[in-house]
């Protein structure tokens, strides 16, 4: 979720698209349309997210995108070109659509990270890992594993501090793995750095992809903004600190996928940002 607020829960890009779609052309028409779908109300409009993302290449590394709940959240499926194992990032909502939405497409969930434990990012977890263990005991595969930082373990099970009991739909999960800063994870043939950045909560972290050349930066970064810090555990100096100190040492070219809106870079950010200047 977004700086800047208050205590709405929709993100700037949310609110442009919704005024938008009261213009009544058809550009504003198509918008709300795939709002509607991005809202995860059934398992069609998670496939024809999923599918219509499905594709923008990083290397060999190719990143997906379902936007997803109230909160428009991005969930990403990262696989490589011409393989079926995939990494599932912060699924947000309907787990069991995500599931469906990737197995329909052939894909096989191998692992699961999330990049921080507030209830936009975790309400689809459980499905998800269910079905997917299902998947995986069936064909004999090791079970599906969460990766979260291990300081957010007690937010993630909180419901008052994962905000998911203010939001309506109280919920804890717990992660398999806990891990910190400069750890690696390899799933699916791929590897990441984690980098631990605090601030939006206390235990949020990034993943650094420094193969494909992007980074998944939850609600820590966004373009031209900032996650919100007035949640629980949430303070603005450590996200600024986080940003300068660790974010904005990655190359300018790093491609960044934030958890909610549009992706951006490192470089656009060091320069444009109102938030990190």
């Amino acid at each position: 979720m977004k700086a800047g607020l208050g205590k709405r829960w929709k993100s700037a890009e949310t609110g442009k698209a919704q005024k938008q779609a009261k213009r009544g052309n058809r550009q504003s028409a198509e918008t709300g349309k795939a709002r509607k779908q991005e809202k995860c109300q059934n398992s069609k409009s998670v496939e024809t997210a999923g599918a219509g993302k499905q594709g923008e290449t990083m290397g060999e590394i190719k990143v997906g995108r379902m936007v997803l709940g109230m909160c428009q959240t991005n969930c990403y499926f990262l696989y490589r070109d011409g393989e079926k194992q995939t990494i599932v990032v912060d699924p947000a909502d309907k787990g069991i659509n995500i599931y469906n939405a990737l197995e329909k497409n052939g894909f096989l969930v191998e692992g699961i990270l999330l990049t921080h434990g507030h209830f936009d990012h975790i309400w689809g977890l459980e499905e998800l890992k269910a079905a997917s263990n299902v998947t995986a005991q069936t064909a004999g595969r090791e079970p599906v594993k969460v990766y979260v930082g291990e300081a957010e373990r007690l937010l993630l099970n909180s419901p008052e501090l994962n905000v998911s009991e203010r939001a309506g739909r109280a919920c804890g999960v717990t992660a398999d793995v806990y891990v910190e800063d400069g750890d690696e994870i390899t799933l699916a043939g791929m590897t990441c750095q984690v980098i631990a950045t605090p601030g939006h909560t206390a235990g949020g972290c990034c993943y650094y992809f420094k193969e494909g050349g992007f980074l998944l930066s939850g609600d820590t970064l966004f373009a031209e903004s900032v996650g919100r810090t007035d949640f629980p555990t949430g303070s603005m100096s450590e996200l600024v600190r986080s940003i300068k100190e660790k974010l904005f040492l990655l190359p300018d070219d790093t491609k960044v996928y934030p958890g909610h809106g549009e992706s951006t870079t490192i470089g656009h950010e060091k320069e444009y940002n109102p938030f990190c200047g």
